[in-house]
């Protein structure tokens, strides 16, 4: 793809600041447009928001709404993050993709709320994930919510751009909210699917037996793994170094009896993990080939030889010198990493809004088809027509291949009972009423498996590769989240993928990629965060880590995925060719740590806090586990909340009056915030702060999002669907709204290999008699 031949302008804020990023990332033109002054981030963390959110966009400083118009007539993608919107600037630009991105979307009651990555993570469900069981909540740091925004914004604006190939452009609706309430992992889906509420989990993953333990020196992320043979390889280990205490007895090796008494396993695993530096623990565990990380803080990524081999880090041209900063999720297109940006100065590239300057400019992009053949309004989905092959489990492939089958890809789940995913069988990952034997009841599957066809097929038989050859052939995309070596040994590395199919686009999703000293580590979610950074900044302080430990690395890996699928069917559309799209898990989560890298060492756990803001935190609100979260941004909102609780003495106390000071008097501030909190319930509260424009909002669990909470409501996230074996359901929405070509949730997910037959004869063209010898032949189930 010709990084010039698409265009998008961006009218920036901190949720739509990710997506530029990721599409400068993807070649794509991009072009920020900045205010008189320079865009807010020039002066954010002493120039380094700029550095990372914008370094390879193209600067322009617009004299009048006539001359931005102007600029938009020559783009192909608006990325619109303004306070108001840009609707009447684009009237009449019927071929752009207007991507609008707000913090809780275009309709409903709470479309005017005022919020930040904050109150977006309290209210869209996030906050009620993270912490302590008896404590705060806490946030996810680097602003994990503004970038689950920004990531669903790009793969917007791609599916718009795909969607215009046969038709106009269209207005897309991006909540942040949204995004957020749909990348909770088992977060709503235990009230959805089992009537409960689970707590926050500390340090101890809420379904599988993973958790964060204390080193030597530091931390180490892992745990007892998925499979009977981690439980009996670290046992193993264990005896050799005869730390095994009482877990060599016989009823150690239930894992229902490891599951019910999981605090005394830790204990002991605690005992011995102690013994070892972080980096030593992790090297020798994965010599095991057990799921084990080194918490890792982000000054330290440099470090670690699995990026550094493959080349993931960016060099920044800035006028005070080259700084070294993350790089993008995954190299594109082709392999091709970024590997050099240059930041701008304010109007640097003028001459694209400069009236008169067309050559600079450019001509007007011009449709993809003649207006008169364009098709009526709502068209398909924008990805339909297009055949996935989807060979993932667990969660990271299952939800990028959800996000595709949303959207209309017709999504072929390749499945069999011989290599069972552990979110249809684990007893431990199963949530459902019924009962936890049932492979076609668990919610966990059913949430991530909507939209898609299943087949049972035993890749294990020479019969059975050869089946999946037949499909490879007669599809556009294959997905795979297995270990780097699987499709290799199946005789299925991209040069064979290619020689069956030449425009076959290939999507691995390996934990560190299939390339590199570490291709060959076992990964889990939070295994992956341990090492990208994210786990060691979860905490209170340097002393006081809590880490994350529910699968935010997997959605995130699933989420790029899904950006990096339609990037390359766009690629295709221009070229012609598929490609290997080498996904590394590790990559995508390291992408997602903003600026700290940029902050070196200085950059450590800070609770709920803002580096400039001042109060930003949760409070105590009336009711059992109720929290408020609020941000104020300056002081004119501390002004108002001081109105707003009934002390106005402090918007004009020098202990309070400014964000450095209040941060000097955080005890006296807190107190006082707190005080009026805890005798309000927490939508209250929020109603109030949001009155004044005051970013606030409650910490909503499961039951709050599904039940509660008016936004969502309003712009019917939750769909309810009968599944055929579970019973009807709700599941939880699209955050991608678009108005012309809308995705949706068309079917509830398949019951395992329902759909064999169907699939072989539509998609291969086999006969039935070649079906039923395969069947025979235990070849399909």
């Amino acid at each position: 793809m010709s990084g010039s031949a698409v265009r998008v302008v961006e009218l920036s804020s901190p949720f739509t600041r990710f997506a530029g990023r990721l599409l400068v990332g993807l070649g794509y033109e991009v072009v920020l447009v900045e205010p008189p002054e320079g865009d807010a981030t020039r002066r954010e963390l002493d120039g380094d928001a700029f550095v990372h959110w914008h370094a390879g966009k193209r600067s322009v400083v617009p004299a009048s709404p006539e001359e931005l118009r102007t600029l938009l007539t020559t783009a192909d993608v608006l990325l619109d993050g303004s306070p108001s919107g840009a609707e009447a600037l684009v009237d009449g630009l019927d071929d752009l993709v207007h991507v609008r991105v707000t913090p809780f979307g275009l309709l409903g009651p709470r479309t005017d709320w005022q919020g930040t990555d904050l109150v977006v993570a309290a209210l869209g469900g996030m906050l009620a994930q993270v912490g302590d069981p008896d404590g705060l909540p806490l946030r996810l740091p680097e602003q994990q919510a503004e970038q689950l925004a920004g990531v669903n914004a790009a793969i917007a604006a791609l599916l718009g751009l795909r969607a215009r190939r046969s038709g106009p452009g269209q207005l897309v609706d991006v909540s942040a909210q949204a995004c957020v309430a749909a990348a909770l992992e088992a977060g709503t889906l235990a009230y959805l699917h089992e009537d409960r509420v689970p707590p926050r989990p500390g340090s101890v993953h809420p379904l599988v037996p993973h958790g964060l333990f204390r080193s030597a020196d530091g931390y180490v992320g892992g745990g007892l793994g998925g499979s009977p043979r981690m439980w009996d390889a670290l046992l193993d280990w264990l005896r050799e170094e005869n730390a095994a205490a009482d877990l060599t007895e016989p009823r150690w090796q239930d894992p229902v009896e490891r599951k019910t008494h999981q605090e005394h396993v830790f204990k002991v695993v605690q005992d011995f993990v102690g013994m070892w530096p972080k980096a030593e623990f992790a090297e020798r565990a994965q010599a095991r080939k057990l799921p084990w990380a080194a918490v890792d803080l982000p000054h330290e990524l440099p470090d670690n030889p699995q990026l550094a081999a493959r080349d993931f880090f960016t060099r920044v041209r800035t006028p005070e010198g080259e700084r070294t900063d993350l790089g993008f999720p995954f190299a594109f297109p082709e392999g091709h990493r970024v590997r050099e940006l240059d930041v701008r100065g304010v109007g640097a590239d003028q001459g694209l809004v400069d009236a008169g300057d067309t050559e600079d400019a450019g001509p007007r992009r011009t449709r993809a088809i003649p207006a008169e053949q364009a098709p009526a309004q709502p068209a398909h989905p924008a990805l339909h027509g297009i055949r996935v092959l989807d060979l993932t489990w667990v969660l990271a492939g299952p939800y990028a291949t959800k996000v595709l089958a949303d959207h209309g890809a017709d999504v072929i789940k390749v499945e069999s009972a011989r290599r069972p995913d552990p979110t249809r069988f684990a007893p431990f990952m199963h949530l459902s009423r019924g009962p936890h034997t049932d492979p076609n009841t668990n919610g966990y599957f059913n949430e991530v498996n909507r939209n898609k066809r299943s087949i049972a097929l035993d890749t294990r038989t020479e019969e059975g590769v050869a089946v999946l050859r037949d499909l490879i052939a007669h599809s556009d995309v294959l997905v795979e989240n297995f270990s780097s070596t699987v499709m290799r040994k199946l005789g299925l590395g991209y040069e064979e993928l290619a020689r069956i199919n030449p425009g076959l686009v290939y999507v691995s999703m390996s934990g560190m990629g299939h390339t590199g000293p570490r291709n060959g580590w076992v990964s889990y979610a939070d295994t992956v965060s341990a090492s990208a950074g994210l786990t060691g900044l979860t905490g209170w302080g340097p002393d006081d880590v809590v880490g994350v430990i529910y699968g935010h690395g997997d959605i995130v890996a699933g989420l790029q995925a899904a950006l990096a699928t339609v990037a390359a069917l766009e690629h295709r559309a221009v070229t012609g060719r598929g490609q290997h799209i080498d996904l590394s898990q590790l990559e995508a989560i390291a992408a997602h740590m903003g600026t700290s890298l940029l902050g070196g060492p200085a950059v450590t756990p800070s609770g709920n806090t803002h580096p400039s803001w001042s109060p930003q935190g949760v409070y105590r609100c009336l009711g059992a586990d109720r929290w408020l979260a609020v941000s104020v941004r300056d002081d004119t909102e501390w002004a108002a909340l001081c109105e707003v609780i009934g002390h106005r003495e402090l918007a004009t106390d020098e202990r309070t009056l400014t964000a450095e000071a209040r941060r000097r008097s955080t005890a006296l501030v807190d107190s006082v915030l707190g005080e009026w909190t805890r005798t309000l319930p927490a939508d209250v509260a929020a109603e109030a702060l949001q009155a004044r424009g005051i970013p606030a909002g409650a910490v909503q669990d499961g039951r709050e999002l599904v039940e509660h909470d008016p936004q969502l409501r309003a712009r019917g996230f939750y769909v309810r669907k009968e599944h055929p074996v579970a019973g009807a359901f709700l599941h939880e929405g699209v955050p991608i709204r678009m108005t012309r070509t809308p995705g949706g949730i068309r079917e509830a997910a398949p019951v395992l290999g329902a759909d064999t037959d169907a699939v072989l004869s539509e998609v291969a063209g086999f006969s039935t008699e070649r079906v039923q010898r395969l069947r025979e032949a235990g070849v399909l189930r």
